[in-house]
């Protein structure tokens, strides 16, 4: 990646980070010159992450399994006590299990979903807040879906409600703090090809009756590129939101 320097001297943390869109958000982020909080539920993983990355005093990883309360709030108050701030702040982890149509959906499912999602990134939110206000400056991006922004596949509803309120938390987040220096956004990408999508994909596209190629060919066919995005491009925007050059929120 190249270097930028638009990030310098800023301290950001990204929940689930070790691989996959939270991964490729800590390297650019750590390439523009942030300091980079990694998390994730493996250690083994965490330190695996930091080796690749090579990132020195720069990178740093802490544990945080985004279905605790208590390990979200710790994640954001560990990246302040080390580094006597915290800038930016990235909900990344998501998703949802147990597919099923509404009138067969377990309240399993339901639950976990909404924890995971909802609940996590609210978590997150109000933690990292008081201390972006302490600063002045201060950026949340949340990674969505463009499930958030249509109703149109079966079998993953509570996905589609939980990403549908992500972008009611983000637009609120941002009405209520934009005057004081803090901005909030949320990326929506359709299907990415990460090892989580090929781990989850299969169970979501047999819910609907189709192959998961043929699954993730309708993703493709409804970009504009007719191609799958990517990490890196994910990555890409997630570094114009955090820097000074994407200081715009979403409109009320």
């Amino acid at each position: 990646m190249v270097a930028t320097g638009s990030l310098d001297g800023r301290v950001a943390v990204i929940t689930g980070s070790t691989r996959s869109i939270g991964r490729a958000i800590a390297e650019a982020f750590l390439a523009d010159g942030a300091t980079v909080v990694v998390s994730g539920r493996s250690e083994v993983k965490g330190k695996q992450a930091l080796e690749e990355m090579d990132a020195g005093d720069r990178a740093v990883f802490h544990p945080c399994d985004a279905n605790s309360q208590e390990d979200i709030e710790g994640l954001a108050d560990f990246a302040a006590e080390r580094f006597g701030r915290l800038d930016i702040w990235v909900n990344n982890v998501g998703g949802s299990s147990g597919f099923a149509p509404i009138h067969q959906l377990s309240d399993e499912a339901w639950h976990n979903a909404l924890n995971l999602n909802v609940n996590g990134y609210f978590y997150g939110t109000r933690r990292a807040l008081p201390k972006m206000l302490e600063g002045g400056w201060g950026r949340i991006i949340n990674i969505s879906s463009v499930e958030g922004k249509q109703a149109n596949k079966p079998a993953i509803s509570h996905y589609i409600t939980n990403k549908h309120a992500i972008h009611g938390l983000t637009k609120a987040t941002a009405f209520e703090y934009g005057t004081q220096g803090i901005t909030c956004n949320a990326i929506c990408p359709g299907a990415v090809d990460t090892d989580l999508m090929r781990a989850a994909g299969p169970a979501a596209a047999e819910a609907e009756g189709i192959s998961y190629e043929d699954w993730l060919g309708r993703f493709a066919e409804h970009a504009a590129t007719k191609k799958i995005t990517t990490v890196e491009q994910i990555a890409a925007v997630a570094s114009l939101l955090a820097s000074e050059a994407g200081a715009v929120s979403p409109a009320r």
